[in-house]
Protein backbone atom coordinates (compact mmCIF):
# COMPACT_ATOMS: atom_id res chain seq x y z
CA UNK A 1 0.00 0.00 0.00
CA UNK A 2 1.60 3.53 -0.94
CA UNK A 3 2.18 6.10 2.49
CA UNK A 4 -0.52 8.12 0.72
CA UNK A 5 -2.89 5.27 0.60
CA UNK A 6 -2.16 4.44 4.19
CA UNK A 7 -2.74 7.61 5.22
CA UNK A 8 -5.70 7.98 3.81
CA UNK A 9 -7.01 4.76 5.35
CA UNK A 10 -5.83 5.09 8.74
CA UNK A 11 -7.83 9.00 8.47
CA UNK A 12 -10.93 6.83 7.35
CA UNK A 13 -10.63 4.64 10.45
CA UNK A 14 -10.22 7.26 12.94
CA UNK A 15 -13.18 9.40 11.48
CA UNK A 16 -15.12 5.90 11.87
CA UNK A 17 -14.34 5.49 15.50
CA UNK A 18 -15.47 9.14 16.60
CA UNK A 19 -18.45 8.75 14.47
CA UNK A 20 -17.69 10.91 12.17
CA UNK A 21 -19.19 11.24 7.90
CA UNK A 22 -18.23 12.99 5.07
CA UNK A 23 -21.37 15.26 5.40
CA UNK A 24 -20.13 16.34 8.90
CA UNK A 25 -16.52 17.13 7.38
CA UNK A 26 -18.10 19.25 4.32
CA UNK A 27 -19.72 20.77 7.15
CA UNK A 28 -17.10 21.96 8.59
CA UNK A 29 -14.91 22.84 5.33
CA UNK A 30 -17.42 24.67 3.56
CA UNK A 31 -17.50 22.34 0.55
CA UNK A 32 -20.16 19.87 -0.79
CA UNK A 33 -20.20 16.34 0.38
CA UNK A 34 -19.83 15.05 -2.81
CA UNK A 35 -16.17 16.79 -3.04
CA UNK A 36 -14.87 15.06 0.08
CA UNK A 37 -15.83 11.97 -1.07
CA UNK A 38 -13.63 12.29 -3.88
CA UNK A 39 -10.57 13.77 -2.22
CA UNK A 40 -10.87 10.14 -0.16
CA UNK A 41 -11.68 7.95 -2.88
CA UNK A 42 -8.67 9.39 -5.11
CA UNK A 43 -5.96 10.32 -2.27
CA UNK A 44 -5.77 13.37 -3.74
CA UNK A 45 -5.35 15.32 -0.22
CA UNK A 46 -3.45 18.54 0.13
CA UNK A 47 -1.56 19.07 3.78
CA UNK A 48 -4.07 21.76 4.41
CA UNK A 49 -6.56 19.98 3.50
CA UNK A 50 -5.45 16.94 5.89
CA UNK A 51 -4.23 19.41 8.67
CA UNK A 52 -8.09 20.87 8.28
CA UNK A 53 -9.52 17.19 8.87
CA UNK A 54 -7.15 16.13 11.53
CA UNK A 55 -8.28 19.62 13.79
CA UNK A 56 -11.77 18.13 13.15
CA UNK A 57 -10.96 14.91 15.20
CA UNK A 58 -8.60 16.88 17.24
CA UNK A 59 -5.05 15.31 16.37
CA UNK A 60 -2.57 16.72 14.54
CA UNK A 61 -0.85 15.66 11.38
CA UNK A 62 2.33 14.55 12.99
CA UNK A 63 0.12 12.52 15.27
CA UNK A 64 -1.89 11.15 11.72
CA UNK A 65 1.51 10.32 10.05
CA UNK A 66 2.83 8.11 13.34
CA UNK A 67 -0.48 6.30 13.97
CA UNK A 68 -0.54 5.46 9.89
CA UNK A 69 3.26 4.34 10.21
CA UNK A 70 2.27 2.29 13.20
CA UNK A 71 -0.74 0.50 11.57
CA UNK A 72 0.74 -0.37 8.35
CA UNK A 73 0.60 -4.21 7.81
CA UNK A 74 -0.78 -4.21 11.57
CA UNK A 75 -3.55 -6.99 12.80
CA UNK A 76 -7.02 -4.85 13.63
CA UNK A 77 -8.99 -8.37 14.70
CA UNK A 78 -8.03 -12.41 15.05
CA UNK A 79 -10.30 -15.31 14.00
CA UNK A 80 -12.51 -16.45 16.40
CA UNK A 81 -10.33 -19.88 16.35
CA UNK A 82 -7.36 -17.59 17.09
CA UNK A 83 -9.40 -15.71 19.73
CA UNK A 84 -10.33 -18.98 21.42
CA UNK A 85 -6.63 -19.74 21.21
CA UNK A 86 -5.80 -17.19 22.97
CA UNK A 87 -8.52 -17.06 26.16
CA UNK A 88 -8.18 -21.48 26.31
CA UNK A 89 -4.48 -20.97 27.52
CA UNK A 90 -3.66 -18.57 30.36
CA UNK A 91 0.49 -17.85 30.06
CA UNK A 92 -0.57 -17.47 26.08
CA UNK A 93 -3.17 -14.72 26.77
CA UNK A 94 -0.65 -13.09 29.26
CA UNK A 95 2.50 -13.08 27.49
CA UNK A 96 0.73 -11.68 24.59
CA UNK A 97 -0.79 -8.73 26.92
CA UNK A 98 2.77 -8.62 28.15
CA UNK A 99 4.01 -7.91 24.40
CA UNK A 100 1.30 -5.90 23.78
CA UNK A 101 2.54 -3.64 26.30
CA UNK A 102 6.45 -3.68 24.68
CA UNK A 103 7.66 -5.73 27.81
CA UNK A 104 10.78 -7.32 27.44
CA UNK A 105 11.44 -11.14 27.49
CA UNK A 106 13.71 -11.00 30.41
CA UNK A 107 11.31 -9.57 31.93
CA UNK A 108 7.95 -10.95 32.02
CA UNK A 109 10.21 -13.93 32.72
CA UNK A 110 11.33 -12.25 36.08
CA UNK A 111 7.90 -11.10 36.97
CA UNK A 112 5.75 -14.53 36.42
CA UNK A 113 5.90 -17.96 37.07
CA UNK A 114 7.19 -18.71 33.19
CA UNK A 115 10.38 -20.43 32.50
CA UNK A 116 12.46 -19.27 29.96
CA UNK A 117 11.77 -22.37 27.46
CA UNK A 118 8.17 -21.58 28.05
CA UNK A 119 8.34 -18.29 26.67
CA UNK A 120 10.12 -18.89 23.81
CA UNK A 121 7.61 -21.45 22.88
CA UNK A 122 5.03 -19.01 23.72
CA UNK A 123 6.39 -16.30 21.64
CA UNK A 124 6.58 -18.76 18.70
CA UNK A 125 2.56 -18.85 19.10
CA UNK A 126 2.30 -15.75 18.86
CA UNK A 127 4.52 -15.51 16.00
CA UNK A 128 2.06 -18.34 14.25
CA UNK A 129 -1.06 -15.70 15.14
CA UNK A 130 0.78 -13.02 13.22
CA UNK A 131 0.41 -10.93 16.61
CA UNK A 132 4.26 -10.59 16.93
CA UNK A 133 7.27 -11.21 14.60
CA UNK A 134 9.81 -13.18 16.54
CA UNK A 135 13.33 -11.98 15.64
CA UNK A 136 16.37 -12.87 16.75
CA UNK A 137 17.39 -12.86 21.09
CA UNK A 138 13.96 -13.48 21.90
CA UNK A 139 13.15 -9.82 20.97
CA UNK A 140 10.14 -9.07 18.48
CA UNK A 141 8.13 -6.75 16.79
CA UNK A 142 4.47 -6.30 17.44
CA UNK A 143 1.94 -6.28 14.77
CA UNK A 144 -0.94 -5.63 16.68
CA UNK A 145 -2.73 -2.49 15.54
CA UNK A 146 -3.81 0.22 18.00
CA UNK A 147 -6.95 -0.02 17.01
CA UNK A 148 -7.48 -3.86 17.34
CA UNK A 149 -10.78 -5.12 18.32
CA UNK A 150 -12.26 -8.15 19.31
CA UNK A 151 -14.95 -9.86 17.56
CA UNK A 152 -18.20 -9.05 18.57
CA UNK A 153 -19.58 -11.52 20.91
CA UNK A 154 -16.99 -13.70 20.23
CA UNK A 155 -14.05 -15.46 22.55
CA UNK A 156 -12.64 -12.50 23.84
CA UNK A 157 -15.47 -10.18 24.48
CA UNK A 158 -16.85 -13.18 26.09
CA UNK A 159 -13.83 -13.82 28.43
CA UNK A 160 -13.96 -10.14 29.31
CA UNK A 161 -17.39 -10.11 30.13
CA UNK A 162 -17.53 -12.93 32.02
CA UNK A 163 -13.70 -12.69 34.30
CA UNK A 164 -12.25 -9.30 33.42
CA UNK A 165 -15.38 -6.80 33.85
CA UNK A 166 -16.48 -8.16 36.95
CA UNK A 167 -13.07 -8.34 38.95
CA UNK A 168 -12.49 -5.18 37.55
CA UNK A 169 -15.72 -3.71 39.26
CA UNK A 170 -15.60 -5.75 42.05
CA UNK A 171 -12.98 -2.76 43.09
CA UNK A 172 -13.82 -0.23 45.98
CA UNK A 173 -12.09 2.14 43.95
CA UNK A 174 -10.60 4.00 46.96
CA UNK A 175 -6.51 3.92 45.66
CA UNK A 176 -4.51 5.82 44.36
CA UNK A 177 -4.89 6.10 40.67
CA UNK A 178 -8.44 4.61 41.08
CA UNK A 179 -11.70 6.51 39.13
CA UNK A 180 -15.47 5.40 39.07
CA UNK A 181 -17.79 7.59 38.18
CA UNK A 182 -21.41 7.09 36.84
CA UNK A 183 -23.55 9.36 34.59
CA UNK A 184 -26.58 9.23 33.32
CA UNK A 185 -29.30 11.40 31.52
CA UNK A 186 -31.80 11.29 28.31
CA UNK A 187 -29.95 13.13 25.44
CA UNK A 188 -30.71 14.34 21.72
CA UNK A 189 -29.23 12.38 19.35
CA UNK A 190 -26.65 14.94 18.28
CA UNK A 191 -25.14 15.07 22.03
CA UNK A 192 -25.29 11.43 22.12
CA UNK A 193 -22.70 11.35 19.13
CA UNK A 194 -21.08 14.23 20.48
CA UNK A 195 -20.65 11.88 23.98
CA UNK A 196 -19.36 9.18 21.59
CA UNK A 197 -16.81 11.40 19.71
CA UNK A 198 -15.28 12.14 23.46
CA UNK A 199 -15.43 8.57 24.20
CA UNK A 200 -13.77 7.86 20.86
CA UNK A 201 -10.90 10.84 20.75
CA UNK A 202 -10.28 8.94 24.88
CA UNK A 203 -9.33 5.44 23.75
CA UNK A 204 -7.06 6.89 21.32
CA UNK A 205 -5.32 9.23 23.50
CA UNK A 206 -4.75 6.04 25.82
CA UNK A 207 -3.97 3.90 23.01
CA UNK A 208 -1.44 6.48 21.99
CA UNK A 209 0.26 7.31 25.40
CA UNK A 210 0.13 3.54 26.34
CA UNK A 211 2.25 3.08 23.06
CA UNK A 212 4.50 5.99 23.93
CA UNK A 213 5.44 4.48 27.65
CA UNK A 214 6.67 1.16 25.91
CA UNK A 215 9.89 3.29 25.92
CA UNK A 216 10.20 3.58 29.70
CA UNK A 217 11.24 0.92 31.82
CA UNK A 218 8.84 -1.24 33.84
CA UNK A 219 9.81 0.24 37.24
CA UNK A 220 8.27 3.61 35.87
CA UNK A 221 5.31 2.30 34.27
CA UNK A 222 1.74 0.73 36.49
CA UNK A 223 -0.79 -1.79 35.40
CA UNK A 224 -3.89 0.76 34.86
CA UNK A 225 -7.10 -1.19 33.89
CA UNK A 226 -9.43 1.64 31.77
CA UNK A 227 -13.58 0.42 31.43
CA UNK A 228 -15.46 2.74 28.71
CA UNK A 229 -18.99 1.71 28.26
CA UNK A 230 -22.18 3.54 27.25
CA UNK A 231 -25.15 2.57 25.53
CA UNK A 232 -29.21 3.05 25.96
CA UNK A 233 -30.28 1.33 29.33
CA UNK A 234 -32.60 1.87 32.13
CA UNK A 235 -32.88 0.25 35.41
CA UNK A 236 -34.65 -2.74 35.79
CA UNK A 237 -36.52 -1.35 38.46
CA UNK A 238 -37.15 1.65 36.77
CA UNK A 239 -38.30 0.01 33.43
CA UNK A 240 -40.81 -1.76 35.58
CA UNK A 241 -43.08 1.19 36.17
CA UNK A 242 -43.59 2.21 33.18
CA UNK A 243 -47.13 2.27 32.10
Amino acid sequence: MSQIKQISSTLKKLLRQQNITYKEIARHLSMSEANIKRIFSTHSFSLERLEEICNIINISLSDLFLIAQKQQDQLTQLTIEQEQELVSDTKLFLVAVCVRDAWPFQEIIRHYQITEFECIRLLARLDKLKMIQLLPNNEYKLLIAQDFRWIPDGPLEQYMASEVISQFMASGFNSEHSFRFYLRGTYSRSSIEIIQRKLNQLTKEAALLNQEDAKLSLDSREHIGLLVAMRPWELSRFAQLRK
